[in-house]
């Protein structure tokens, strides 16, 4: 299945219960226990995430508000917080859906099922071929083209520019990059991202001077302008 999930709560015997459940299924999750620690496994770039509201220091919707501004996976929320108001400040704060405590398994399994069936539909309809201001990327055959012309990128180029693309407008971290597109067994260094982003720069700009694709966010990461 090779699809990550993270998981917030600060209830340990909730988290690692889920955990032993989603493993089952053939899901690889990550945990967290708080706000600090959700935010460093958001650095492994998730393909869903579970969050509670009521956590200490920052509670759910301030943190899901924080993390629409790095992810668009879908958000599960869970608590045991069960009035419309609730539901509804977390569908405003960037969430997916919204799960009461208790629940059973199979309906949380279902759901996340249901969410990353859903997810990965819109990828494949929506990313084949996709226009961003004077780019036309075409995702099936590796190929950019600026006014009509090619611009020829290096496979890892093409797919630093294509994590971009399905990210427009979000903060990326140079470790978020790094780790998407070399893997996490790796071992150079997150430095290589700035290297590739200038020379990616550079070929974008010989093609069209006047536009701004890439942001440097100093001491944050790097934003697609599209």
């Amino acid at each position: 299945m090779n699809q990550t999930i993270l998981i917030v709560d600060d209830e340990k015997d909730i988290v690692s219960f889920m955990k032993d459940s989603l493993e089952d299924e053939g899901y690889t999750v990550l945990t967290a226990l708080n706000s600090d620690e959700a935010e460093l496994a958001l650095q492994r770039n998730p393909d869903l995430i579970i969050l509670d509201v009521m956590m200490p220091r920052t509670d759910g919707f301030e943190l899901c508000e924080k993390i629409r501004h790095y992810l668009s996976c879908p958000i599960l929320f869970v608590s045991a917080r069960k009035s419309e108001q609730d539901r509804i400040k977390g569908l405003m704060a960037g969430g997916d859906d919204y799960i009461e405590k208790p629940f059973s398994m199979k309906e949380l399994k279902t759901r996340i099922y249901v969410h990353l069936r859903r997810e990965h539909r819109l990828q494949r309809t929506t990313y084949q071929v996709l226009q961003q201001k004077n780019l036309r990327i075409n995702f099936q055959a590796y190929e950019i083209y600026c006014f009509d012309k090619q611009i020829l990128f290096t496979n890892r180029e093409f797919k630093i520019i294509q994590f971009f693309a399905m990210h427009p407008k979000q903060v990326l971290a140079r470790e978020q990059i790094y780790e998407h597109i070399w893997g996490l067994e790796a071992t150079g260094d997150s430095s290589t991202v700035t290297e590739h982003i200038k020379k990616i720069r550079s070929k974008l700009q010989q093609h069209d001077p006047d536009t701004t694709y890439i942001t440097t966010m100093w001491g944050v990461g790097y934003k697609w302008e599209c």
